[in-house]
């Protein structure tokens, strides 16, 4: 495929939302992929880091292992993503612990919104992919109810943290700073981000590459032999996960963070008691913006 220095900056552009999306513990990235177009280009370009491409890179041919990966696309994206998560991660914590009805509220709008897009993917409604879709929805609705542990902060752990929450990061749905929240490990990520704590973050990557390489050759199977049944299991999960971003929460149990900062640790849902005017409008104002993003993107298809 044959791309534009200004494609790949459109592309770097998409890694930001990727990137923005999962600092936030309930929105995935995988659905802000999803929705801009690239999340089949993603998979199957990470499921491309294989054995063959390594010995390319082993055997000094960059050039080669560069093209065998779609390795621009993938620069362009993972640079989107880092300046993202570096610069938004104290915005975002920030927003959440002052404001947090009405940043939720936006995602729980964005979210709605991207659950109806990826539904419309399913080509054929049938009793498997009805099944597919109430199966995921349950899933992810009985994930986003499970209490976050309390686990130990050495590098093994870490490791296996990086591994796991990637591979809900290329999930539409399910965050992996969600899947963080619930291995107790999102505000001591957070915090080495925003420290720039350089032996936790390598571990953590470490992880997250050996997860999102062994993950992707799954999901890229699925996409190409079950696409309806994969995309409806996806759209389910993202229906189930706005359990976790309904925005009126009552705190049931904090933890404390390496600067002795109460944060929330368990959460439980309630009926709206307040700012439910301004929450409306932030989450439809969030709903807007997929479903404009969206006309973009079939606008451009066509042309």
């Amino acid at each position: 495929m044959n791309r534009t220095f200004k494609d790949y900056a459109l592309i770097a552009i998409k890694g930001i939302g990727m990137g923005a999306a999962d600092v936030v513990p309930g929105v995935s990235g995988g659905t802000i992929a999803f929705l801009v177009g690239i999340y089949e280009e993603l998979i199957d370009s990470i499921k491309s880091i294989n054995g063959s491409s390594l010995k390319l890179f082993l055997s000094f041919k960059w050039k080669d292992f560069r093209k065998a990966i779609n390795g621009n696309f993938l620069l362009s994206l993972v640079l989107g993503i880092g300046i993202s998560v570096f610069s938004l991660a104290k915005l975002i914590t920030y927003l959440l612990l002052v404001y947090p009805i009405l940043v939720w509220a936006f995602f729980f709008g964005l979210v709605l919104a991207s659950t109806w897009i990826v539904v419309r993917d399913v080509k054929q409604w049938n009793r498997k992919t009805i099944l597919s879709f109430i199966t995921g929805a349950v899933l992810a609705f009985y994930i986003t109810m499970a209490t976050p542990a309390k686990t130990p902060d050495d590098y093994w752990f870490i490791f296996i943290c990086g591994a796991v929450a990637i591979c809900a990061m290329i999930l539409p749905g399910i965050s992996g700073s969600f899947i963080l929240v619930l291995l107790g490990k999102y505000f001591f990520i957070m915090e080495a981000v925003k420290s720039f704590n350089i032996p936790v973050l390598s571990i953590f990557i470490c992880g997250m590459i050996i997860g999102i390489t062994s993950f992707s050759r799954i999901l890229s199977f699925a996409l190409h032999r079950f696409h309806n049944i994969t995309i409806a299991v996806l759209s389910g999960f993202m229906l189930g996960s706005l359990n976790k971003v309904w925005p009126w929460k009552r705190v049931t149990e904090t933890c404390t963070d390496s600067l002795g900062n109460s944060k929330p640790l368990v959460e439980a849902n309630i009926f709206p008691d307040q700012l439910l005017w301004e929450a409306t409008g932030i989450a439809i104002l969030g709903f807007a913006i997929i479903y404009f993003i969206d006309k973009l993107s079939k606008k451009k298809n066509i042309g």
